[in-house]
């Protein structure tokens, strides 16, 4: 694993997708300030399940105002708010996480009718890259060939990700969002972080 050091990521600018796997919140958040403490400048975007309900995991607008203090820059929650992305060329990476199962299938296949999509969309026609963290309890099931779509597509690159309860929930699987960092620096030289498939936590 690639060794922290303070700026690594200084002055790179990073739009941060969250789609609406609400129990990972809690573990995206501290990733994302992390990223801003090594430097970057932090775009928020949010898909309209997490802009829009509140779950046992958060109150809407409580995430909202965290994620202002950390990032400093303004909520994108809307499909034309993150279309300018592509043309004017407004980020370096993009890391959707966590990203759900249903975010991975419309995006393999395509489909944009989310705040969250267009800005994947939008970012890949600059031929730079995306980071992909997933949260989905389909990942070994209905969604395992959109990932295997996704892991060969050009520009888009996994955090390393492992089952999170093999013998409970078999199909279901999370990224270490531990790792997002090392993650989105390879990424940044057009590198897919080693291993993406980890062991037992």
């Amino acid at each position: 694993m690639l060794e922290a050091q303070k700026d690594r990521l200084k002055g790179v600018r990073i739009g941060v997708v969250l789609t609406g796997s609400h129990c990972t919140i809690p573990e995206v958040l501290p990733q994302i300030r992390r990223m801003k403490e090594l430097g970057a400048d932090i775009y928020p975007i949010f898909s309209y399940t997490v802009d829009q309900f509140d779950n046992r995991f958060y109150l809407v607008d409580d995430l909202k105002e965290m994620i202002r203090e950390i990032t400093d820059n303004p909520i994108i929650n809307t499909i034309v708010g993150a279309e300018p992305i592509g043309p004017q060329q407004l980020l370096d990476i993009v890391v959707v996480m966590p990203a759900t199962g249903n975010t991975i299938a419309k995006l393999a296949n395509g489909i944009v009718d989310t705040p969250a999509l267009m800005a994947v969309k939008a970012h890949l026609r600059n031929q730079r890259p995306v980071v992909i963290g997933i949260s989905t309890n389909d990942a070994l099931s209905i969604n395992a060939r959109n990932i295997g779509l996704l892991l060969n597509m050009k520009n888009i690159y996994f955090v390393p990700f492992r089952q999170d309860s093999p013998f409970t929930k078999a199909n279901s699987v999370i990224a270490a969002m531990e790792h997002v960092v090392d993650t989105v620096v390879c990424a940044l030289q057009g590198e897919q972080i080693q291993p993406v498939l980890l062991g037992p936590a």
